[in-house]
């Protein structure tokens, strides 16, 4: 197949007033055969195909611009929720962690499906800043594979998020990611490295999809890719009327713009792609938001590591004792039962006069094991 002609795309985004730029890269020198390799979805046998989605996703899109909310974001105004949101800028810090790159693997709802979860803890933990780096290549070459999928065929959003909520995930230290079907190869202590959600929720309204935006986190959603999506460079993609169609690919959504109407995407393709990474895309195109699948929260069972306890907190109440651990905040210490209770917060009271980095055990977020 041909490569792609980014003057002949660039010529029809002027010519349909479309408000996005396109620009030669690493992507438009490839052949549609190579640019496949880029992506990763295909609809499941119990899915709506990426045409329906496309067709859902422009019918919802019409709905919504006749809702109350929709005439709204027209007047550009707010309605329910703001009208620009973005975690990458919550009061100057940035929620969403670094841009990564599947390569050419079909390695994408992994890579969605993660960045999402690494948002989500972030958030969760209300740090920014927060050095969380899951594994996508124990999501993907150990999971994935295990139902038979690789990187020629991609996987479902939705199978990656109930292995997240049934397995739990490592740290990417403990299983790198490197492009290419790889064995299931996790480090000696993996089981001690582990997170899990604690589920998940598939959103199909525009105003709900918003809604967890602004409140909750980031999202996770599949598109169709068509070949002048390869070229773009910056502003609000929209596809150009020639545009051929090459697969299914999944990314997280970050935030949206009802003034640009789009939503702001974090792609999976290398910071070196669109904007740093990034891209956004015009409401209902290419059946974006079709539907989009949100994380609940992140399970903390794990060893935190070396812990220092910065303060302590307590009143009348029976067992009722927390701890402030310096790289995760303020955690209640178990109340199992008194001697447990007891144990435990002179433990805590130890360490912190002392000064001394504690490994701490946390179940479902509460301290049960303290090792000096």
């Amino acid at each position: 197949m041909s490569k792609i002609n980014v003057a002949a795309i660039q010529s029809s985004i002027d010519e349909s007033g479309l408000t996005w730029q396109a620009a030669s890269n690493e992507f438009t020198a490839l052949t549609e055969a190579e640019l496949k390799y880029f992506l990763g979805y295909t609809p499941g046998p119990k899915e709506l195909s990426l045409s329906a989605r496309e067709k859902i996703a422009e019918k919802t899109l019409k709905t919504f611009l006749l809702s109350a909310a929709g005439k709204g974001i027209r007047k550009k105004k707010a309605f329910g929720y703001p009208a620009l949101f973005d975690w990458r800028n919550r009061g100057g810090a940035n929620y969403v962690t670094p841009i990564k790159n599947q390569s050419s693997c079909g390695s994408c709802v992994a890579f969605g499906t993660v960045a999402t979860a690494e948002t989500a803890y972030r958030i969760q933990r209300g740090n920014a800043s927060l050095a969380i780096d899951f594994s996508e290549a124990q999501l993907f070459y150990c999971y994935a594979r295990s139902e038979g999928r690789n990187c020629a065929n991609g996987w479902w959003p939705d199978r990656a998020l109930i292995a997240f909520r049934d397995k739990g995930l490592v740290d990417e230290a403990c299983f790198p990611y490197t492009p290419g079907d790889q064995a299931c190869s996790t480090c000696s202590n993996a089981a001690d490295r582990l997170l899990k959600i604690s589920g998940f929720t598939k959103l199909t309204t525009t105003a709900a999809m918003k809604d967890w935006i602004s409140t909750r986190g980031a999202l996770v959603a599949c598109f169709s890719v068509y070949n002048d999506f390869y070229s773009y460079r910056s502003g609000v993609y929209r596809k150009t009327a020639a545009a051929t169609f090459i697969g299914g690919h999944c990314v997280s959504i970050v935030g949206y713009d009802d003034v640009s109407q789009c939503w702001i995407c974090k792609n999976s393709w290398g910071a070196g792609f669109g904007e740093s990474g990034f891209f956004r895309i015009g409401y209902g195109q290419c059946g974006i938001d079709a539907e989009m699948y949100a994380i609940n929260s992140i399970i903390e069972t794990l060893w935190t590591g070396a812990q220092k306890i910065i303060g302590l907190w307590s009143n009348e109440a029976a067992n009722n004792a927390w701890a402030y651990i310096n790289s995760f905040g303020w955690r209640k210490i178990s109340p199992a039962s008194d001697n447990i209770h007891l144990n435990l917060l002179t433990q805590c009271i130890s360490a912190k006069s002392r000064g001394a980095a504690v490994s701490i055990h946390l179940t479902n977020g509460i301290i049960d094991q303290i090792y000096n």
